[in-house]
């Protein structure tokens, strides 16, 4: 059963990345590209955003039942990281409710806009700053006074650089997706600017990573380099890209999806194999796995049942949703 937790944990992690990260970028893309693609963008997140957030629910739920140990230091030390988060996700979903189903439209939709592109921009932001937090290796146990025990572990350049990379990231996948969506050309041709530039911006963040890393003391780029599934993942990655930007160039709009989808894949797996089996990192070098702090064995037995019962009748019921509101969306016809 251990390893049935660990599968789902992997994959919540990558369909948050993959829906909820969309439409996070989603938000962000708001605030470059204005009211001309507002519409579009209320009608493709409307019927989804809050299923969407299942899949972070479940990563905290497994975290929480499965590996005790990791989310307690995970709420002990980045306890402020992690609150900025839920707090950008409350007030992203709030706002994003009141512009769209209040039914004056008067100076308060402003308000509610800019509450949800800040909220967009802050929420991806730390999520990335948690993550690297977690890797980078500065949480102390020991710590000589409040900035070292919570401050430290996530204000520095690694953390915020891969905090700046995910929100690159989600604007890229939610510009690729936003391709579909588009009904005006004029729209479609700003999602697919947006598409091409959120990628550079990927792409160059993700090399800024990297850097970063570098100037942390942080080994990252060894890691990837000892690791043949890593480097792999990495080159595919990397190899997509053209052709990425030739389905991009020819207007479609399926397989640019599925490239971006696989990119994020890459990513993400790459970054597993580099961490793996490690979770949390100490600033003397000790660290939290996968298998030192797995629950008992009736507790993970309990948990992968759950979890495979629940798959059961949640996937389904997803798929019923987007097949629902996607292939018809007259039934979102709303003027904004």
């Amino acid at each position: 059963m251990l390893t049935v937790v660990i599968l789902f944990l992997a994959l919540s992690l990558l369909a948050y990345v993959l829906f909820g990260g969309a439409d996070f970028g989603a938000g962000i893309i708001e605030i470059f590209s204005g009211r001309v693609s507002k519409k579009t963008i209320t009608h493709a997140i409307a019927p989804v955003w809050e299923a969407n957030h299942i899949w972070l629910i479940l990563v905290v739920v497994i975290l929480f039942m499965g590996f005790p140990a990791i989310y307690a230091q995970m709420s002990l030390y980045l306890h402020i990281p992690m609150v900025i988060l839920l707090l950008g996700i409350v007030l992203r979903g709030t706002a994003f409710t009141f512009r769209h189903y209040d039914a004056i439209q008067d100076r308060s939709e402003w308000y509610y806009t800019t509450i949800f592109n800040l909220s967009s921009l802050i929420a991806p932001l730390f999520l990335g700053i948690l993550t690297g937090a977690l890797i980078l290796g500065r949480i102390d146990r020991e710590p000589a006074g409040f900035y070292d025990a919570f401050m430290a572990p996530w204000l520095n350049v690694f953390c915020i650089m891969l905090g700046v990379f995910t929100c690159c990231l989600f604007a890229f996948l939610a510009a690729v997706y936003l391709i579909g969506e588009a009904e005006q050309g004029e729209v479609k041709e700003r999602f697919l600017k947006i598409a091409r530039n959120a990628n550079i911006a990927t792409v160059i963040s993700g090399g800024l990573v990297f850097l970063a890393a570098e100037w942390s003391g942080f080994p990252l780029a060894r890691m990837f380099w000892e690791s043949t599934a890593a480097m792999v993942a990495a080159v595919l990655a990397t190899v997509s890209l053209p052709l990425l930007w030739w389905s991009l160039l020819k207007r479609h709009i399926i397989f640019p999806r599925l490239l971006a989808g696989f990119q994020t894949l890459m990513i993400l797996g790459a970054w597993f194999w580099v961490q793996y089996p490690v979770l949390l990192r100490y600033k003397n070098g000790d660290y939290l796995g996968i298998f030192t702090t797995a629950a008992p064995e009736a507790t993970m037995r309990q948990l992968g049942l759950a979890l495979l019962v629940g798959s059961v009748l949640i996937l389904p019921s997803l798929f019923f949703l987007l097949k629902t509101f996607k292939t018809k969306p007259s039934f979102l016809e709303k003027e904004v």
